[in-house]
């Protein structure tokens, strides 16, 4: 287990969730003090050394109050996890202006908006990891805005590692296969046989939370801009 995050403050977001309560869950492990963002703090860990905090990031001001209380209580974050998305699933045809808006507002517009917090609050040797997707190369009918916003934010990363550079942050993206989520369980896609997934193919919220570790820490510190794929070899043989 990757150690050595005492005194670090970190924010992680959709900590209520699969992937984001494991990253969380880790993070906390190994010492950081953890402000854990969901729409709802009810399932998220609050004690004398971590915040959960209910937000809804797809409103700016929320992005800017969850920040300003992490700030508050920790004094500082070193850390921005970006895991919170979401996904709908429909034909472009009828994606109507309110779906993208929806959609990009939680998984584009919100990180960038932690991101820009992060750059300007962050001491050097911040890390940033965003959690895109595989749907950022390679995706599946019925999901063009999801996979939109993952390509997206695989190019925030890379211009956040560009600018974050003088300032000794580094940022990195995550792109998940199929993980064993209630998004993934909850997908019409699968239902229906649009998509099929080999059950060998299906990684687990801690596979993906052990990598973002990693890549929080200074183990990675020569690593920045980078995308990992974390699928289980599953795109290379598609």
């Amino acid at each position: 287990m990757v150690t050595g995050f005492d005194g670090r403050g970190a924010i992680v977001t959709g900590a209520g969730g699969g992937i984001g309560g494991a990253i969380a869950k880790a993070l906390a492990e190994a010492g950081a003090a953890v402000a854990m963002v969901d729409r709802t703090a009810d399932a998220l860990r609050h004690d004398d050394r971590h915040l959960a905090i209910a937000c809804d990031i797809a409103d700016p001001t929320a992005v800017d109050r969850a920040v300003a209380a992490t700030l508050d209580r920790f004094g500082r974050f070193d850390i921005l996890v970006n895991v919170a998305g979401i996904m709908i699933y429909k034909p472009i045809t009828e994606q109507d202006a309110a779906d993208w808006q929806r959609l990009l507002a939680v998984n584009l517009i919100a990180p960038a908006l932690f991101t820009g917090h992060a750059l300007r609050h962050m001491p050097s040797g911040g890390a940033i990891v965003n959690v895109a997707s595989i749907h950022a190369h390679r995706t599946s009918a019925e999901v063009a805005s999801y996979a939109a916003s993952k390509a997206a934010l695989v190019s925030l990363t890379r211009s956040t590692a560009i600018e974050g550079a003088a300032r000794g942050i580094r940022c990195n993206a995550i792109l998940p296969g199929a993980i064993d989520t209630p998004l993934l369980r909850a997908s019409p896609n699968i239902a229906a046989g649009i998509e099929v997934i080999d059950p060998a193919d299906i990684g687990t919220p801690a596979d993906i939370a052990s990598l973002a570790l990693f890549l929080a820490s200074d183990g990675a510190r020569f690593v920045s801009g980078a995308e990992l794929v974390a699928d289980g070899g599953r795109m290379g043989r598609l």
